[in-house]
C-alpha cells in the first residue's frame, strides 16, 4: 500500500468513526429529549448538518489526494518522455564528435535522432494542446475537411512515425461519396493521429489496426480506429478520456505516455459539435474508438 492510498484510508476510516460517534449522539439526543420538540427538531437537524459536512469534507479531501496523485503521475511520465530521447541524441552526438564514423553509420545515426526528436517535439506538443484545451476556440477560421484524404495522410504518417509496412495499418474508404465536416483540419489531425498512436502503442508485438471511415446517419460522419491490442476493462471505458488517467491492466507497465493523448482527443471532439467513445470486449481484446462529427450534407 502506498503513502496515498494511507492516507486514503486513515481519512475515510476517520469520517467513518466521526459519522457512527454523530450518529450515537443523534440517538442519545433523541431519547433524551424525545418528550420536548423543540431540542429534539434542533438537534437531529443540527447532527444532520454535522454528518453532512464530514462527508463532504472527507470526499473533497480524497478527491484532492488522488489529484495529486495524478499530476505527481503525470510529471514523471512527462519527465520520463523528455529525458529519454534528449539522452539518446546527446549520446550519438558525443559520438559524432569523439569518434571517426563511416557515411553509412553517420546516417543512422541522423535518422534515430530525427526520431528523437520527433518524439520530443510529439511531447512537448500534447503538453501545449492539453493546456489550451481549455479555451474557447474561434470557428471562424474552420472550413469544409474532407476526412478520406485527412484520413490517409494521418496513416502515412503512423506507418512512417512507428516504423510500420503498410498491412500493419489498413485504411477502410467510405462507399465513395465524400465524408466532409466543418472544422479545423489540423486539429482533426491530431485526434486521428493520437488515436493511431495509441491503438499502435496498446498493441503489442503484433500491430493490426484498421482505420474506418463511415456514415451511419445522414448527417453524421464517422471516423473508426479499431486495434486487436491489450484491450481495456469495461470499468474504465469512459474514464480513458480524463486528464492524465492510464489504463490500468496486466501487462501495461512497459507502456510510456503522458495520459493526454484521449483528454487531447475528447476536448478537441466537443469542440467540433462531435464526441468521441470508446468500446472493448475486455483486456486481451483489442479496442476501438470512434469518432463521431456532424458531417457537411450538400
Amino acid at each position: 500500500m502506498t503513502r496515498r492510498q494511507r492516507a486514503i484510508f486513515f481519512f475515510v476510516t476517520l469520517c467513518v468513526l466521526l459519522v457512527a460517534a454523530a450518529v450515537a449522539l443523534i440517538v442519545g439526543w433523541v431519547i433524551a429529549n424525545a418528550e420536548r420538540a423543540a431540542p429534539l427538531v434542533f438537534g437531529i437537524v443540527t447532527f444532520a448538518l454535522i454528518i453532512a459536512g464530514l462527508i463532504v469534507y472527507t470526499v473533497f479531501l480524497v478527491l484532492e489526494i488522488k489529484r495529486n496523485e495524478d499530476h505527481d503521475t503525470f510529471i514523471n511520465a512527462v519527465t520520463h518522455e523528455l529525458k529519454t530521447p534528449i539522452a539518446s541524441m546527446r549520446l550519438y552526438l558525443q559520438t559524432l564528435q569523439s569518434r571517426d564514423v563511416d557515411e553509412a553509420r553517420r546516417r543512422e545515426f541522423y535518422e534515430i535522432m530525427l526520431a528523437d526528436a520527433d518524439r520530443l517535439h510529439h511531447t512537448v506538443e500534447q503538453v501545449l494542446k492539453a493546456g489550451a484545451s481549455g479555451h474557447r476556440r474561434k470557428t471562424a477560421e474552420r472550413a469544409a475537411v474532407d476526412l478520406a484524404p485527412l484520413a490517409a495522410e494521418c496513416v502515412q504518417l503512423a506507418r512512417v512515425r512507428h516504423h510500420l509496412d503498410s498491412h500493419a495499418i489498413a485504411l477502410e474508404a467510405h462507399d465513395g461519396h465524400p465524408l466532409v465536416v466543418r472544422g479545423d483540419a489540423e486539429e482533426l489531425s491530431t485526434i486521428v493521429t493520437n488515436l493511431l498512436d495509441n491503438a499502435v502503442k496498446y498493441s503489442g508485438d503484433r500491430v493490426q489496426v484498421t482505420v474506418s471511415l463511415a456514415a451511419p446517419a445522414p448527417g453524421t460522419a464517422w471516423v473508426r480506429v479499431q486495434d486487436h491490442g491489450v484491450g481495456i476493462p469495461r470499468k474504465q471505458l469512459k474514464r480513458v478520456f480524463n486528464r492524465f488517467y492510464r489504463v490500468q491492466a496486466r501487462g501495461l507497465k512497459h507502456v510510456k505516455g503522458t495520459g493526454l493523448g484521449l483528454y487531447i482527443v475528447r476536448s478537441i471532439a466537443k469542440s467540433h459539435g462531435g464526441r468521441v467513445f470508446a468500446q472493448s470486449e475486455g483486456e486481451g481484446r483489442g479496442a476501438t474508438f470512434t469518432l463521431e462529427l456532424p458531417r457537411l450534407v450538400s
